[in-house]
């Protein structure tokens, strides 16, 4: 009897541990990851301030990102305007996503060959300070910025040796 007595005792542990791994269950998953289009940007047109008259009083043109000018100071705008241009640049990436814009924070210098210059500063961009990009996955940015010039500012054709720069991040 007593040997009965363990082997029951012995079957009621045994069938305890098997109710306990009948009742384990597992599920699974899988893992994933998106690797999204590199956002790039490229240069699609560069800036023009256009032609413009000087006097004996400093002053400034600015540049909308729209191509407009206004003037501040002795500056005048002639009528033969010559080129006025925002700067335009094609941004491609991922479709539908956001990306911030960052403009120059500091002057740029333009310059003639006789070395003469002038700076370019205030910078702006439509759209600021972030874009969208479209279903096809392109945005273009439109940069326009102020031209500061001195009084009896010497004639010639400015150009700036070194370029700014525009940069794009995904947000």
């Amino acid at each position: 009897m007593k040997n009965m007595k363990k082997l029951i005792i012995l079957a009621i542990v045994v069938l305890g541990f098997a109710a306990n791994s009948i009742a384990q269950v597992s599920a699974t998953a899988t893992a994933t990851g998106t690797i999204v289009t590199p956002i790039a940007i490229t240069n699609a047109g560069d800036m023009n301030f256009g032609n413009v008259a000087v006097s004996a009083t400093p002053g400034t043109v600015i540049l909308s990102t729209a191509s407009t000018r206004s003037i501040t100071g002795g500056v005048t705008l002639p009528a033969v305007t010559g080129t006025v241009a925002a700067a335009h640049f094609n941004v491609t990436g991922t479709p539908s996503y956001t990306y911030a814009i960052t403009l120059p924070s500091t002057a740029t210098t333009v310059t003639n060959p006789a070395l003469d210059f002038m700076t370019v500063d205030t910078w702006q961009s439509t759209p600021t300070p972030t874009g969208v990009l479209n279903a096809g996955g392109t945005q273009t940015i439109d940069v326009g910025a102020t031209l500061h010039v001195d009084a009896n500012q010497p004639s010639g054709i400015y150009t700036s040796a070194t370029p700014f720069t525009i940069t794009v991040n995904y947000n």
